[in-house]
């Protein structure tokens, strides 16, 4: 896509080739269900219609719409656009187990650095609440990530106990 870029539209600014594609990329993916003749047809009509009332985006499309280069640029540029956005959507699947991986891989990183680092005032604080709270007793913590396990292992602990208590039935 982006090399036909380069051959299209020879006699436009970098400005016009660069919002005229832009525009034309966006009308593709907005409309995935048209084929490449319905949405070039779509696009000249609307361009037609604007420049008509004189309020087009593209008020350079009025000497070169009807010639017949522009025409097969646009065309080009349409079925370009269309191939990149199916193999975009054929490459969904792997880009998503790729993002899954990736956020494994960062939460797994995240734990081994918590490992190593003394757990924060606010953590050993907020333990020691909870200790105090629900008559535990409290361990000497380690880490930060150690200090994470054990007060959701209490939240979690106490929530199950409430929610226990306020239904009557318990899977204990």
């Amino acid at each position: 896509m982006y090399e036909i870029k380069k051959e299209i539209y020879n006699g436009f600014t970098k400005n016009q080739k660069s919002a005229v594609c832009n525009f034309l990329r966006a009308l593709v993916k907005k409309s995935p269900q048209l084929s490449t003749d319905q949405i070039f047809q779509k696009f000249i009509d609307d361009e037609r219609y604007y420049l008509e009332l004189n309020c087009s985006r593209f008020e350079f499309l009025q000497s070169c719409i009807e010639d017949e280069n522009f025409h097969s640029d646009t065309l080009k540029y349409i079925k370009e656009c269309k191939k990149y956005y199916e193999y975009r959507e054929k490459q969904r699947p792997i880009i998503e187990a790729n993002k899954a991986f990736e956020k494994k891989k960062r939460e797994f990183l995240q734990e081994i650095k918590m490992s190593k680092e003394q757990p924060t005032k606010k953590q050993l604080y907020y333990y020691e609440r909870l200790c105090k709270k629900y008559g535990l007793e409290k361990k000497e913590l380690a880490s930060k990530l150690e200090a994470r396990n054990e007060i959701d292992k209490i939240i979690t602990e106490h929530q199950a106990q409430i929610s226990c208590n306020s239904t009557g039935i318990c899977n204990s």
